[in-house]
Formats: structure tokens, sequence, C-alpha cells
């Protein structure tokens, strides 16, 4: 599978066959890494596809959460490869797919059934190894011993009681809420934990082309609150 990035800033994920874009035809058998041109002359970049790329063409359910508030994850809880993770609320797989890339440990409960199959499918073709439950993650956890719990659900106060026999002594949870409403009710119900961190990341890009240089009209603002906890 193949990345092809035209002078515009398009990015196109090709697996096979021709490319049809507004700056011409690119010829799947003249495709390689390196710096190409299509029929009209136009000038493609050409380079292997990774795993980033391939999360542009996974088949999306609900909504998911942005590569920033993952980063945020990944980074306050310093999971590593043999890190013991539950992610509670799996959708169509994406951070379940970062933290698999990143752990050999990795459950994710999903309660509906056709997320579920979204996610498989997901994580097949993204190459994660990822173990999948089709059940409800508030009804209880089966794993012990865990570093980390991610819960990305309505109400995931009701997951807090088996989170607290779950994680280890300073394990941590991290939890995605869309409103602030949602978490005031979870920080009154965190018996047992020690509340870490609330935060919201923003992400701004930035434009720079020889001296011009200033920051991009849009940016990537307000997607949710991260609540970070950790078991006492």
């Amino acid at each position: 599978m193949k990345v092809l990035l035209d002078r515009e800033g398009n990015r196109y994920l090709l697996d096979k066959g021709d490319l049809h874009t507004h700056s011409g035809v690119v010829r799947g058998n003249k495709i390689k890494n390196g710096i190409i041109k299509s029929d009209l002359g136009k000038e493609f970049i050409v380079f292997e596809a990774e795993f980033v790329d391939k999360l542009e063409k996974i088949k999306r359910g609900p909504a998911i959460l942005t590569k920033k508030d993952i980063g945020e994850i990944i980074a306050h809880t310093g999971i590593g490869k043999e890190s013991n993770i539950v992610d509670g609320g799996t959708g169509c797989g994406v951070l379940a797919a970062f933290l698999g890339r990143i752990s050999k440990n990795v459950v994710s409960y999903e309660i509906r059934k056709e997320f579920y199959e979204i996610a498989q499918k997901n994580l097949k073709f993204l190459e994660v190894d990822v173990t999948l439950k089709n059940k409800d993650i508030s009804k209880g956890i089966s794993e012990k011993n865990l570093d980390l719990i991610t819960l990305d659900m309505l109400e995931p106060w009701k997951v807090i009681k088996h989170a607290k026999k779950s994680l280890k002594s300073g394990g941590f949870l991290a939890c995605y809420l869309t409103n602030i409403n949602q978490v005031i009710t979870l920080v009154e119900k965190m018996d047992g934990f020690y509340l870490d961190k609330v935060l919201e990341t923003i992400e701004r890009e930035w434009h720079v082309e020889g001296l011009k240089v200033r920051p991009k009209n849009k940016g990537l603002m307000h997607t949710g609150f991260l609540v970070f906890a950790r078991r006492i």
C-alpha cells in the first residue's frame, strides 16, 4: 500500500490500480517510492503507507479519539510493551490500535455488536494484535493487576468499582469525556482513586513558507476532556 502526496498537500492512499485525481491519472504500474508524475505532468511524492496512513482507510462507526488526545494518554501514563491494559468502549478500535502498537497485553471491551465487528475488521487491517470482547465493561472486568484502564463511554463512573479491583496500586485510570458535567460526576464518584489531572488539549498548526510564517486559520481545538486518576 502506498501514500501519494501532491504539491497542494492532498493525500491519497492506494492499494492497487490507477489513481484518478484532479491533477491527472497516476498509473498503478508506474507507482514507486520517490517522485513521479501524472499523465498531466503533475508531481506526486510516493512512499510506503505506515500505520498512521492506514488509519485514514479504516471503517468509521462512532466518533473516535483524536491523535492529540491519544498522545496525552500514552505520554501521561508511560505505558510500555509489558503493560497490562484494558480499554473500555472500543468503538471502531482507534485507541485500542494505538495501545496495541505499544503493549502486547491489551484487552478492549465493546458492548455494541456492530461496533465490535467494525473494530475486529479495522484491527485486522491495521495488523494490530488486541483481544476484543463483546461485553459490557460496567458489569465487570476479568483482568487483574492492570497498569492502565482507558474509558471512552457515556457513564464511566459505572466502572469505578471494577477498576478499583482490577488496577494495581498506582495504576492509571484515563477517561475521555465530551462535556464538563460528565467530568464533575466522575470526579465526585472516584472513591479509592487519587485525582491526578483533568485537562483538554489544544492543537494549532502553523503555516511555514519562506518568510510567510503564521498560525493556520483552523486549529483542532476542544474535542473533549481527559481525566487521569491513580488507584490508591
